[in-house]
């Protein structure tokens, strides 16, 4: 009798020691988990799901991106980038648009097309943009914008309904939350952000 006391005392304390040796392995998984992925998510790549139609005909309400937070901190926004910026009006919200004026230039839109006035091109260069349906045009405000440092000139490729630099203003380099690195969703048109040339 005595034995089969100490047979189930003896077989209670081996499980509490497998129960409390699964639970510390879990704590130990989960808190290393944290230790890596927040920071991924924080610094690195964060994931990004589009809403409304402003990047249309490129990006769809819907997609699901994944944004490069680290490129920027080792250079600058080029022509041509999809980011995700904080709206400068409200920082607590989020947009998608595409980088088309850079530090130090003059941004102009004029007969439905986009113009840069910068060192290399002082008479000013009309963009061809080759991510926009055939027939699109650009409209806006006839004024010119002239970029200090860290500001950029943004817009949405669906430019009839996009609230962007035209309507807001610039966006600050401080904004800029990162890049587009890569569709995953849908899954026909998922692949990695190619650069646009000019």
């Amino acid at each position: 009798m005595e034995e089969n006391k100490n047979q189930a005392t003896n077989e209670n304390s081996s499980s509490l020691r497998t129960i409390g040796a699964f639970v510390w392995d879990l704590l130990k998984i989960l808190v290393i988990a944290l230790v890596i992925i927040v920071p991924f998510r924080m610094y690195v790549a964060e994931p990004f799901v589009v809403s409304g139609s402003s990047m249309l005909p490129n990006y769809h309400n819907h997609d699901y991106l994944i944004i490069d937070r680290l490129s920027y901190f080792k250079s600058a926004p080029q022509r041509g980038d999809v980011v995700v910026l904080k709206f400068p009006k409200d920082t607590s919200q989020f947009f998608i648009k595409r980088v088309i004026g850079l530090p130090g230039e003059t941004v102009r839109i004029q007969q439905g097309g986009v113009v840069i006035y910068n060192k290399q091109n002082p008479e000013g260069l009309r963009l061809r943009e080759s991510y926009l349906p055939s027939q699109a045009e650009t409209f806006g405000r006839s004024d010119s914008v002239q970029l200090g440092s860290d500001e950029y000139f943004v817009l949405g490729d669906n430019r009839t309904a996009s609230s962007d630099s035209r309507v807001w203003g610039i966006l600050p380099k401080n904004d800029i939350v990162g890049k587009v690195w890569v569709r995953v969703y849908p899954f026909s048109d998922a692949g990695f952000f190619v650069p646009p040339a000019y």
